[in-house]
């Protein structure tokens, strides 16, 4: 079988496991096109993105386009003659002028198992909304949003512990691997595609920092799941005595609750508990406002924090 000439759409570190498949594998990648360099931390120092360092390092030529809807861009892209565009979390919705240039098409690797979970923040909603597995979808692109025809899912299980940022470098490498199976059946054309069922569908829509104000009414096994897909961003917090804290590493700790939803009833080594609407929930990791991350048994250390009193 020929090598194919491949043309790699990816920017943050979820890509790279994809990108480094390609490059250890029999074709060429061609091109690296992936978002501009970003101003990031608070000197706002300019940084590349980590597939341009890849990309760099292999001596892949890249491109940083600031606009992919124009003329000069597509007849760019058409000059190099593709066999296949791959796309991973590349950041920009493509347009259909794009999609169809290669003469194998277009594909891309979402962080879900389709057709849950379309949209920017599939593995963060897989823990919100309280899933037992996640896994990696390598799908064609169509205009619309993730909802191009299946080519190969895989799943991986999501354990009590995991949290969104735990979840996705697993995620992450079973992407790549799973991609290298793909394009290998795709040149052998033993990769039939699947229609989605719409009817299955679920939204993963980008996350917000106010998302993350926790509601005390709720059950401690949805505030457990909020927190473990907030982390590390945007992260679970709320109220004390006029004061922020974040919170990190939950455990659900069934029990009639006598207290109202949110009221502090313990706080020594072993966490913070505090009263729900249904069970208790017991931090083991806060983040009070000012300092960094901490265990609570390290926060009491210098923190007296009042027992009896309401998270708001």
């Amino acid at each position: 079988m020929s090598q194919l000439r491949i043309i790699f759409m990816g920017t943050p570190d979820f890509a790279v496991p994809s990108l480094q498949g390609l490059i250890d594998g029999p074709d060429e990648v061609i091109t690296v096109i992936c978002q501009p360099d970003r101003k990031k931390g608070r000197g706002k120092k300019v940084s590349a993105p980590p597939i341009k360092e890849l990309a760099l390092q292999n001596n892949i030529p890249i491109l940083q386009p600031t606009a992919i809807r124009t003329d000069a861009f597509l007849d760019q892209i058409s000059e190099l003659q593709a066999d296949l565009i791959v796309v991973a979390a590349y950041g920009r919705i493509l347009p259909g002028s794009l999609l169809e240039l290669p003469r194998m098409g277009t594909i891309n690797v979402h962080g879900s198992l389709l057709p849950k979970y379309r949209g920017a923040a599939p593995i963060q909603w897989a823990v919100i909304r309280g899933e037992t597995e996640t896994g990696v979808t390598i799908m064609q692109v169509d205009k619309g949003m993730d909802t191009g025809d299946i080519l190969m899912p895989a799943s991986l299980p999501i354990s009590e512990e995991d949290t969104s940022g735990s979840l996705f470098s697993q995620v992450a490498e079973l992407g790549g691997k799973s991609l290298v199976k793909a394009v290998a059946l795709l040149k052998t054309g033993e990769l039939p595609p699947i229609k989605q069922d719409d009817s299955l569908a679920t939204d993963a829509p980008m996350l917000n920092k106010e998302m993350g104000h926790l509601d005390w009414a709720s059950e401690a096994k949805e505030l457990h799941c909020m927190i473990r897909g907030l982390d590390p961003w945007p992260s679970a917090y709320s109220f004390l005595a006029e004061k922020r804290f974040r919170f990190f590493k939950p455990e659900v700790v069934l029990g009639k609750v006598k207290e109202a939803p949110g009221t502090l009833c313990r706080a020594d080594k072993r966490g913070l508990l505090i009263a729900t609407g249904k069970d208790y929930l017991l931090v083991k990791e806060i983040q009070p406002e000012g300092k960094k991350r901490m265990t609570v048994q390290a926060c009491l250390c210098g923190m007296q924090l009042p027992v009896g009193e309401q998270f708001s």
